[in-house]
């Protein structure tokens, strides 16, 4: 077999059962990391890098690596399930850094964290002013969690004892690139007729429309291919 045709046949594979490994895994490993999903991520697109390139190497060796890898994350997972403290001991424990409006500088330093840090981390949750922090959290898998102080929160309709409709569904989406969403209609009880008049209401019609969502308050959204702006902000 030429060379260059074993190495499109191998990446085909590596993209194959990477991507079969990561459905199994599920979709923890592709959000925020915790330590056990970093070294599997990392580990898993090694293995299938080489597999794509390193010729010298026998496929099924890294087929075998690729799923005692696998294994190995889904056995640490099923035993994390199980056991709290298994569970800390592979994903690791939440760092206070912020303790009762107080930064905590021994935890900062075992982190590593500095001020400026900090800093930013807060100001990427809207936080510019540290004194507004009552706790703020490291999680396990690195993200900053902030308890702002109650003077310092957003006023809720219950702080102001108003009515809150109830919601209990999800929006709808009903129209997708131009496409409608069958599937969402009959599942919801609702008709191309009561659609079409939906959209006719906004003198539109149904090839005009590019999305098209119904929210839980009973709101149908429309946006149209044509969006009628002179000067689009984004344009180049």
């Amino acid at each position: 077999m030429a060379e260059h045709i074993e190495v499109i046949i191998r990446s085909i594979m590596a993209f194959t059962i990477l991507l079969i490994g990561a459905r199994l895994l599920g979709k923890q490993l592709i959000s925020q990391m915790n330590t056990m999903d970093f070294i599997a991520a990392i580990s898993l697109g090694s293995i299938t890098a080489n597999l794509a390139f390193n010729t010298t190497i026998a496929i099924h060796h890294f087929l075998l690596a690729f799923f005692i890898f696998i294994f190995v994350s889904l056995v640490t997972a099923f035993i994390s399930m199980k056991n709290r403290k298994a569970r800390k001991f592979f994903a690791g424990d939440p760092t206070i850094l912020i303790q009762n409006g107080r930064v905590l500088e021994a935890n900062m330093r075992k982190m590593r964290y500095t001020f400026d840090y900090l800093n930013q981390q807060l100001r990427e949750r809207d936080v510019f002013n540290i004194e507004e922090v009552l706790f703020a959290i490291i999680e396990p898998n690195g993200t900053l969690t902030v308890l702002k102080k109650p003077q310092y929160r957003t006023v809720t309709k219950q702080d102001l004892n108003l009515p809150a409709p109830p919601e209990t569904k999800l929006p709808i989406e009903l129209i997708m690139d131009g496409e409608i969403l069958e599937k969402n209609l009959q599942e919801n009880d609702l008709s191309h007729c009561w659609l079409a008049s939906e959209v006719k209401k906004r003198n539109y019609s149904l090839n005009d429309v590019a999305y098209a969502v119904l929210s839980p308050n009973g709101n149908v959204y429309i946006d149209t291919y044509r969006d009628h702006i002179v000067s689009p902000i984004d344009k180049e």
